[in-house]
């Protein structure tokens, strides 16, 4: 329970969020995340350490920069935690409706 726990924690951030959809579509350096988030490469970079502790991001030297990359499979086995927790029957369908748990439901 605390190992879960730790996991919503660390995306209680918002940029880490951010920083996750960047990393979907590609590999990305600090600068270009940066950029692309408007914050500095300092707070990427302490972002990255975080995810990376985590095992949500793996980093590759390719000359003088690094580049980070999302890693899919744990990022699946969060969505697969997520899926245990939330027991409700909600579904993100086009045509949903609010529950009474506040999830959408498909109606």
């Amino acid at each position: 329970m605390k190992e879960a726990a730790e996991f919503f924690k660390l995306l209680s951030v918002d940029k880490r969020i951010d920083i996750i959809e960047l990393l979907k579509k590609d590999s990305m350096s600090v600068n270009a995340m940066a950029e692309a988030l408007g914050i500095t490469q300092s707070a990427v970079s302490q972002h990255l350490r975080v995810l990376k502790s985590a095992g949500l991001v793996t980093d590759e030297r390719q000359g003088y920069w690094i580049y980070y990359t999302l890693n899919k499979e744990a990022l699946e086995e969060c969505r697969k935690r997520l899926n245990r927790i939330c027991t409700c029957g909600c579904t993100p369908a086009p045509e949903t409706v609010k529950s009474s748990c506040g999830c959408s439901k498909k109606g």
